[in-house]
């Protein structure tokens, strides 16, 4: 799908009977892509190879979420922008927000960017769980990958499965979904790791719209160094198993 953010799937429709609390799941993948606009390009002059790092965007990231969205017949919204632009994990007034590239523009320049990428995509997203909604609680699984190595440390990690230790259906979500990897897969799975499911970002903000026994945000990343089909069949299996 061309263009900066999308939206795919036909509908959140119910996961597979035998699911005891959720009655719909939505994918999302919010840096799926590291296309510039035409309109800003003239920014990131010189800057290929901060776009093309993991600082640009989450490689595998959209790859992982496509083929969950198709297996569980969930709604898909994504986006192909690069996070450098604007910052779609990041909520509104967030020194992150916007980027050394980003955040020296006009305020109407950044308003822009607001307005024609970062509002539609979070409309969307909302759009898909309040509709998920009237079949019973929502299960958001939101893809993202992560850097092996930052700042010369090695992350020990090949998932991490970020949530809210605070609402129990995540908690007990991501505890039974970390089982269910290891016993499908040698792969290294932790919680909370390589950053905590309370920081700021889009299931943050969601939480606070949607209560702890209606939505479930479960940010799911993925190290960088493993093949993005492996890590996606693996994944589905665990899923499949917990749902």
């Amino acid at each position: 799908m061309s263009g900066g953010a999308g939206r795919a799937g036909g509908g959140a429709g119910p996961l597979r009977r035998g699911a005891p609390r959720f009655g719909a799941v939505v994918v999302s993948c919010e840096h799926g892509g590291n296309r510039v606009p035409a309109r800003w390009q003239a920014l990131f002059a010189g800057a290929d190879g901060v776009l093309q790092s993991h600082r640009g965007w989450d490689p595998g990231a959209l790859a992982v979420a496509r083929l969950l969205a198709k297996a569980l017949a969930a709604p898909l919204i994504f986006a192909q922008t690069s996070r450098l632009l604007i910052e779609l994990n990041r909520s509104p007034g967030h020194p992150q927000l916007f980027s050394e590239f980003t955040r020296g523009l006009p305020a109407a320049e950044r308003e822009a960017l607001v307005a024609a990428h970062y509002a539609p995509y979070r409309a969307q997203v909302q759009a898909a769980i309040r509709a998920g909604r009237r079949r019973g609680a929502v299960l958001h699984l939101s893809s993202h990958s992560f850097t092996p190595v930052l700042g010369g440390e090695v992350r020990d990690a090949d998932v991490g499965l970020l949530y809210d230790p605070g609402r129990p259906l995540e908690r007990a979500f991501a505890g039974a979904l970390a089982a269910a990897l290891r016993g499908v897969c040698a792969l290294r799975v932790r919680r909370n790791y390589p950053y905590q499911g309370k920081s700021d970002g889009l299931t943050t903000s969601l939480r606070r719209e949607f209560g702890p026994r209606a939505y479930a945000g479960i940010e799911l990343e993925m190290n960088q160094a493993l093949d993005p089909k492996v890590y996606g069949r693996a994944l589905l299996a665990a899923l499949r198993t917990v749902l």
